[in-house]
C-alpha cells in the first residue's frame, strides 16, 4: 500500500521545505513529491513531528569493533588508545565479537542509517553484514611498517562484494605499499587523516610518534614528501574518490594542496564524538566550510564513541546551518560512496529510506539534546 508522509520540515535539494508530502511505492520508491498548505485537510497522510529526510549515510565505521564499547577510558589520548586497543582486543571470543557488531547494526538501521563505509581488519562480522538492510561498503584496512605483503588483505577483498582494500594511514604503511594498494582500488579509499598533530611531526623527525618509532627500531621510507597532505596528494589518484577522515589537525594549506592535487575528489569525514571521546579535540568544520569542501560524518567505532548515533556527531558539530549538517549526513555521503543514483535524497524514482529527527528546536533550528532519529521505512 503506498504511503503518504509528511512532517513539520523535510529535507528537499539540501534546503528545508516545510508543508511537503512524499508519496512512497510499496517497495520503499518515492514516486511523487508535492507541496500542500492544507496538509491536515489530505487524504491518508501520515504525519510526524520533526524534520524528514533521507536514511543518512555513515562515511566512517569500524563495526567489527563494537564489542570493545566501554572497555577503553575516555580521553586518554591517541597514544594511549591505540595501545588500549591493541591489549584489550584479545581479551573477547567471536561470539561476543558476533553479538556485539549485530546490536550495533540492528541499531544503526533503527535509527536510520541507510548505507556505511565500513573500515575492517579480517571478516568476522561480513556475514552480519551481508545480511544487514544496510548498505556496507566494507574497506579492509592495510598497515603495519613491517608489512610488505598486500597479497593477503588483497585475497580477502576479492572474496567479497562491495569489499576492497584501502591503506590505514599515512603514518602506519611504507611507500610502495601505499602506493600500489591506492593505484589498485582508486575508486574508493578511505585514510585516517591529521587525527593527531604527531602525525605531521613524524614528517619532521620529532615528535612522539617518531620517538616511538625510534625506540621501536622502524624506519619509514616515506618521509621525503615533508608532509601527510603531500604524500596523499602525490600517491592517490586523482580520478577516484577518497574519504580522508578525522582531520582534526588538518591546516588550510593541508587542504588547500589536496584539493588542488585530487580536483575535488576527496570527502573530508569528521567524527566529532569519537574526537572527543579520545582526545578533547574538535574536527576543523569551520575551516572545511570556509574552504566550500565536501564534508561527510561518520560515527568511527563504539571504542571510541558512547554510541553509532549521526545524530549525536551532527550535534558535536556546533554552529553549522542545520540544512548543511543533514547534507553532511545523506547526501554528501552517498556522493562519496557512489550510491547517490538511488539513496541520499528525497527525490523521485530514489529509494533512499526516510528518517524521522525529532526533539529539535525549530526556533533556531539547531539539534538539541532531546534530538533522536528513528526510521520510518
Amino acid at each position: 500500500m503506498k504511503r503518504r508522509i509528511a512532517s513539520h520540515y523535510a529535507l528537499i535539494d539540501e534546503r528545508l521545505e516545510r508543508n511537503i508530502i512524499v508519496d512512497v511505492d510499496n517497495d520503499g520508491t518515492i514516486s511523487h513529491i508535492h507541496r500542500s498548505e492544507n496538509i491536515d485537510r489530505e487524504a491518508s497522510v501520515e504525519f510526524y513531528p520533526g524534520i524528514l529526510i533521507p536514511g543518512m549515510v555513515n562515511a566512517h565505521c569500524h563495526l567489527e569493533l563494537s564489542y570493545l564499547r566501554g572497555a577503553i577510558a575516555e580521553g586518554g589520548g591517541y597514544a594511549t588508545f591505540a595501545s588500549e586497543i591493541g591489549r584489550v582486543r584479545g581479551g573477547f571470543s567471536n561470539e561476543e565479537r558476533l553479538r556485539a557488531a549485530s546490536i550495533a547494526d540492528a541499531m544503526m538501521w533503527e535509527e536510520g542509517v541507510e548505507a556505511v563505509a565500513d573500515i575492517a581488519n579480517d571478516d568476522l562480522v561480513m556475514p552480519i553484514k551481508e545480511r544487514s538492510r544496510i548498505q556496507y561498503k566494507t574497506m579492509f584496512e592495510f598497515f603495519g611498517l613491517n608489512n610488505h605483503d598486500t597479497a593477503p588483505l588483497e585475497n580477502l577483498a576479492s572474496q567479497y562484494k562491495d569489499a576492497s582494500a584501502t591503506p590505514h594511514s599515512t603514518y602506519s604503511v611504507q611507500d610502495r605499499e601505499f602506493k600500489a594498494i591506492c593505484s589498485k582500488y582508486r575508486e574508493l579509499l578511505s585514510l585516517h587523516f591529521l587525527e593527531s598533530e604527531n602525525e605531521a611531526l613524524l614528517y619532521e623527525n620529532r615528535g612522539s610518534l617518531h620517538d616511538w618509532y625510534q625506540r621501536m627500531g622502524w624506519a619509514c621510507d616515506f618521509l621525503e614528501y615533508g608532509s601527510p597532505a603531500r604524500r596523499v596528494s602525490e600517491c592517490v589518484p586523482s580520478e577516484g574518490h577518497i574519504l580522508l577522515v578525522h582531520n582534526t589537525c588538518a591546516t588550510a594549506s593541508d587542504v588547500t594542496s589536496i584539493e588542488h592535487m585530487l580536483k575535488g575528489h576527496t570527502t573530508w569525514v569528521l567524527c566529532p564524538e569519537s574526537n572527543r571521546y579520545i582526545s578533547n579535540l574538535c574536527p576543523p568544520v569551520g575551516l572545511l566550510e570556509q574552504m566550500r569542501v565536501s564534508i561527510a560524518i561518520g560515527t568511527d567505532s563504539l571504542a571510541s564513541a558512547r554510541r553509532l548515533s549521526m545524530v549525536d556527531n551532527m550535534r558535536l558539530l556546533g554552529n553549522v546551518p542545520l540544512e548543511r549538517l543533514l547534507s553532511y549526513a545523506t547526501i554528501n555521503g552517498a556522493k562519496a560512496l557512489g550510491i547517490e543514483a538511488t539513496k541520499g535524497s528525497i527525490e523521485i524514482g530514489k529509494r533512499p529510506g526516510l528518517v524521522i529527527i525529532e526533539g529539535v528546536d525549530f526556533a533556531t533550528m539547531t539539534l538539541t539534546d532531546e534530538s533522536r532519529s528513528y526510521r520510518l521505512l
